[in-house]
């Protein structure tokens, strides 16, 4: 929506709020809603209920999407399942600030509205000005919250991901092996295993700038750490292209350091209102990317870095909320940093693209505060959380699959014990959770054993058979509630079909037993590729097997990893293949 102050008057409107739409639901004896809800280290926890009558509100005021909502819905009118029954959802298009509505009247009938901003905000329009709102989008599916959910991966990978039909890179990050250590020799012998694992892209993390010693200085320096890069990070990247890999670096390009180069030449470059204290986070503050000489700054130097090191990979971070979000300029408005600074890390993402088209972009908000159909225009994957616990993650996978597809999730192998809840758990396991989205290794190799590196070899090349499939084909939730019970996650792409299998807790008695297929040719028969753990006891997989797509959904199969007494964390993946009618 646009909103135009026509010549003729020179006096300023103020525009106190302006949603960008409004979806009617058709009415119904009762409605459910369903949204995402969570905090730090728990984003994308899927919540639903009854929808009261009245108003009931999501929202961020943290001037990114927040890890507390996503500005998304859905509504049904509580009969709807994972694949029947109506269901309508919006999604807002929006990195900031936002709020959603749905109004549910007494008398029946409800509606969703949605914008970017919160309560309290003005924004004047002078004479000539106009205001344009961000896109609200609206699906609807009489194939129940998973039909939803496949309508919305579709439109994402083909409207708005910038490569949204590419195959997604294997990755290993330094982050978790060496934090703020960073050194080239220990970076180039990490690559080195990396590479041996079937690694496509290296990516070095926090730490190779300024004087970062830790996380007290040096943002908004961002040139290499002269004690331990003094001739820069060139060789370290030539070295990891040698290694037949794609290049990758972590930047924060919103946040500064008082403790730096930069706010000591530039203090008026944050977000400040006069008189009162710059409250830290992190040990960090907010840069003011609503000016345009901050957005020219970070496009340069950005551009450089990528220039200059010849980079395939960014991976944006941005750590903490805004605070004290003002912009005392007596020619600006304080309001307008809630819009400009999110439009212009939009402008400098793509400006960036543009330059270099090859380049990829990973958007990163302490974990999971950024996730939302506007940055997605500008980036390819998304870190959903910073808990990499394999458990804990299968919830936030479950609530980011409802919108947002595999190819847009970046998912690591981290090391057990977790180093977030401390739960331990099997490498398998690990790489099997990892394997819905794209798949990452995030762990200190150097302290990994020969069987260790040998298993995770062979589950790199394993994912890599299947990649595309998972990455690109129709997903299908089956069985239990995720990192509780025994669940699945099926994909089918063309003649492939991938099926993760999970089993938590080992003696669970309550869930599904049987693994009932969905979204087969009933006619067709449908080869093993790969059966993992299974055997050939009838109604499971063995490798050569030949079942019927009719057999394989109307009776289904029982995989070794669901068998109601054995170990906790156990998993499998198997593959079929449909051969003939």
């Amino acid at each position: 929506m646009t909103v135009r102050h026509r010549a003729g008057s020179d006096a300023t409107v103020e525009i106190t709020r302006l949603d960008s739409g409004s979806w009617f639901i058709p009415d119904a004896e009762d409605y459910r809603y369903r949204a995402l809800s969570g905090a730090w280290a728990e984003e994308s926890q899927l919540q639903q209920g009854r929808l009261p009558v009245g108003e009931l509100t999501f929202t961020s005021r943290q001037g990114t999407t927040g890890h507390h909502a996503n500005p998304w819905i859905t509504i049904d009118a509580g009969d709807a399942g994972e694949e029947h029954g109506e269901v309508w959802s919006v999604a807002l298009a929006w990195s900031g600030s936002w709020r959603m509505t749905t109004t549910r009247r007494p008398e029946g009938g409800t509606a969703v509205t949605a914008g970017f901003g919160h309560d309290g905000l003005r924004w004047p329009l002078p004479a000539g000005a106009e205001l344009v709102t961000p896109t609200v989008l609206g699906l609807y599916s009489t194939n129940g919250f998973g039909g939803t959910s496949r309508g919305w991966h579709e439109h994402i990978r083909r409207h708005i991901l910038p490569a949204g039909d590419e195959d997604r890179s294997v990755l290993y990050n330094s982050w978790e092996s060496t934090g703020f250590a960073v050194t080239e020799p220990e970076q180039l012998s990490l690559a080195r295993r990396a590479a041996g694992l079937g690694v496509e892209l290296f990516v070095v993390d926090d730490g190779w700038f300024g004087r970062r010693d830790d996380e007290h200085s040096s943002l908004g320096d961002w040139w290499p750490h002269r004690k331990r890069f003094p001739d820069g990070l060139k060789d370290l990247f030539d070295g990891v292209r040698a290694l037949g890999m794609k290049a990758g670096l972590w930047v924060e390009p919103e946040a500064v350091s008082p403790d730096s180069d930069l706010y000591r030449a530039r203090p008026d470059w944050t977000l400040h209102l006069e008189n009162r204290r710059r409250d830290r986070k992190r040990h960090q503050l907010v840069l003011n990317f609503a000016r345009t000489d901050v957005r020219g700054w970070a496009l340069g130097w950005l551009d450089q870095l990528v220039t200059d090191l010849r980079l395939d990979y960014l991976k944006w971070d941005m750590n903490r909320p805004f605070t004290q979000a003002g912009w005392p300029d007596p020619r600006q408005s304080h309001d307008r940093v809630w819009i400009e600074h999110t439009r212009h890390v939009y402008q400098v993402m793509a400006q960036l693209r543009a330059r270099h088209p090859g380049l990829r972009i990973e958007a990163c908000a302490g974990g999971g505060g950024r996730l939302d159909l506007g940055i997605l225009h500008h980036i390819d994957q998304a870190w959903p959380s910073d808990n990499t616990d394999p458990v804990d993650r299968q919830t936030t996978q479950h609530g980011v699959s409802q919108l947002y597809p595999a190819n847009v999730m970046s998912a690591w192998v981290t090391d057990s014990p977790n180093a977030n809840v401390g739960r331990s758990t099997p490498l398998r396991y690990r790489f099997h959770v990892a394997m819905a989205g794209v798949l990452g290794i995030g762990v200190d190799l150097a302290r990994w054993s020969a069987a260790e590196m040998n298993e995770a070899r062979a589950l790199v090349e394993r994912y890599k058979t299947v990649r595309r499939t998972i990455q690109h084909g129709q997903q299908y939730r089956l069985g239990g509630r995720p990192g509780a019970e025994r669940s699945a996650l099926e994909y089918v792409l063309d003649d492939q079909v991938v099926v993760l299998v999970y089993n938590p807790h080992g003696n669970a008695k309550s869930g599904p037993r049987w693994l009932r297929l969905t979204a087969l040719d009933p006619g067709a028969l449908y080869e093993v590729a790969t059966g993992g753990d299974t055997d050939s006891v009838p109604g499971r997989l063995a490798v050569e097997s030949r079942w019927h797509g009719s057999t394989l959904m109307a009776v289904g199969i029982r995989p070794t990893s669901w068998e109601p007494i054995g170990a906790d964390h156990r998993s499998d993946l198997i593959v079929l293949r449909r051969t003939q009618h």
